[in-house]
């Protein structure tokens, strides 16, 4: 007569997670586990993991037909993560553990051959979705615990091995061997790396319109581009803009864990609230920048710098097209990976810092030292740096190398008279105010206003202050995106200054910043 038993696994398809009902029936027949319903390579070879590991913990299937059907079957299933949720329903169908227990639960782990359970990769949206799904618990291999417990309202069962899990389901303690200790310590996560700024701002030292810029950048969520001689200090600065941001809120602390999760990267036992930085080679390819991937569609360097910052250095060294895929999702702030399969949609909203140098040589407009590079070649280095990109970038700033003078003090020890401590100060009052401000309009940071917002009585500028604005317009100088960026920036200079509304020196700063690059580009 056959068995029948029943357990539950998660299909991740980016950070969404659909329950797969994961159904076994042990009959008689020739003897084979069979797994069907749109299962992926790594779940087809479930079998021999489960076989290994059940002889490895003395359990052994016996000789009858074992079939595996994972619900629904026009979802598309893929992982190891998969294993553990299988192994359950087959213990269950056996009769080695409860079989009543494992249909109210979810489960994700990968088997090893000696019966040790490993984590996979997407094990915190996994426990996101159970929780959605409204599952009692979820079990998760033990080295994975506390990126589990990040979720709340759930409870989270960690099990290192199969003798634990038939344990944990009622099982005697002698049905199954526990794995050595060694095995379990392979399990450990690492150190969690990506996340964070480096340094303090007062690192730098004789660059002050410089380190206004990120400032001003920090203060009102803007993108930034810096256009430079190498050793001015570009680095630097983009590498010290995470450490004044504001720290994340809980929605947003999950999303990039999650989102480091999906990519099997190691976290912390605590959800860290520092915004992320990226800051991919120029040798990235568009795939690994904005995500994708022929199998699994894989979150790239743009989504794991979601509500962060993402640096670009030696921009114009990228290919124009890895630029130019950009301009989209920095728009919307999300972005969609068509695939003929499958469709993910991931967050796509860091600040995005572009470092660049004047021409190929860097020599370009250096007091003192000679360029070796035509004007031709200096004018096609930086227009790989295309139009419409350059005009989505609020900031864009010309960096100048430090003096002599200068160089000397930072030499002997002296340090820029900002701090992070500081200016993180700074940064959060101006965003304080923004978010009062912009509370009524769905949105918490000068940065996302758009057109229409800026149209809203209140949050126009003071009578006339628009006016430097106007002419850049009528001479071509800026785009109407332009313009309304322009008035964005205003509106963060006047929060950081503490004053109701911009005037005629906020608008005509902000226009300063959206000229300085787009010149060089088009000289």
């Amino acid at each position: 007569m056959a068995r029948n038993a029943r357990a539950w696994g998660i299909a991740l398809a980016g950070l969404r997670g659909d329950a797969v009902q994961v159904d076994v029936q042990v009959a008689a027949g020739v003897p084979k586990l069979l797994i069907i319903g749109l299962p992926d390579a790594t779940i087809g070879e479930a079998e021999h993991r489960i076989r290994a590991a059940l002889q490895s913990s003395k359990q052994s299937l016996p000789p009858k037909r074992i079939t595996v059907s994972l619900a629904p079957a026009e979802l598309r299933k893929h992982g190891a993560g998969f294993d553990l949720p299988i192994v359950c329903a087959v213990l269950a169908g056996l009769g080695v553990i409860d079989a009543e227990a494992p249909a109210r639960n979810a489960h994700i782990g990968e088997l090893a051959l000696t019966g040790a359970i490993r984590p996979v990769a997407g094990i915190l949206p996994a426990v996101h979705a159970a929780k959605q799904h409204g599952f009692e618990a979820i079990l998760v291999p033990a080295s994975a615990r506390a990126e589990a417990e990040l979720v709340d309202g759930i409870r989270v069962v960690p099990v290192a091995s199969l003798a634990e899990l038939a344990e944990y389901y009622g099982a005697d303690s002698e049905a199954l061997a526990a794995p050595t200790s060694a095995e379990r310590e392979f399990l450990l996560p690492g150190a969690a790396e990506g996340v964070g700024g480096v340094g303090d701002l007062a690192d730098v030292v004789g660059n002050d319109s410089a380190v206004r810029a990120v400032i001003i950048a920090a203060a009102g969520g803007h993108h930034l581009a810096m256009i430079g001689p190498p050793g001015s200090g570009k680095t630097m600065l983009a590498e010290r803009l995470p450490g004044i941001l504001p720290d994340l809120d809980d929605d947003a602390a999950i999303e990039v864990a999650a989102l480091r999760s999906l990519r099997g990267l190691p976290l912390g036992e605590r959800l860290d609230r520092r915004p992320p930085l990226q800051a991919p080679h120029h040798t990235a390819s568009a795939v690994a920048l904005i995500g994708g991937g022929s199998g699994v569609i894989q979150p790239g360097a743009l989504s794991l710098a979601a509500h962060g910052v993402l640096f670009l250095d030696e921009a114009p060294e990228f290919p124009r097209r890895v630029l130019d895929s950009l301009r989209q999702p920095l728009e919307s702030g999300s972005i969609t990976i068509h695939r003929v399969r499958s469709t993910v949609t991931y967050p796509a909203n860091p600040q995005l810092v572009l470092a660049a140098n004047p021409c190929p040589c860097g020599n370009a407009g250096v007091r003192g030292l000679e360029c070796h590079c035509t004007p031709t070649m200096q004018r096609n280095y930086l227009q790989r740096l295309s139009g419409p990109l350059l005009d989505r970038i609020d900031l864009q700033l010309r960096v100048e190398r430090v003096s002599t003078a200068t160089a000397r003090l930072a030499a002997a020890g002296e340090r820029g008279s900002v701090t992070t401590e500081s200016a993180a100060a700074d940064v959060r009052a101006a965003r304080d105010r923004a978010r009062h401000r912009l509370a009524a309009f769905g949105v918490r940071a000068n940065a996302q206003l758009d057109g229409a917002l800026l149209r809203q009585a209140s949050l126009r500028c003071e009578p006339g202050a628009s006016e430097p604005l106007d002419q850049a317009l009528s001479r071509g100088q800026i785009t109407m995106r332009g313009y309304a960026r322009a008035q964005r920036v205003a509106w963060t200079l006047a929060d950081l200054a503490g004053v109701a509304r911009p005037d005629r020196g906020h608008i005509a700063e902000a226009l300063f910043y959206r000229t300085r690059v787009a010149s060089s580009v088009d000289a």
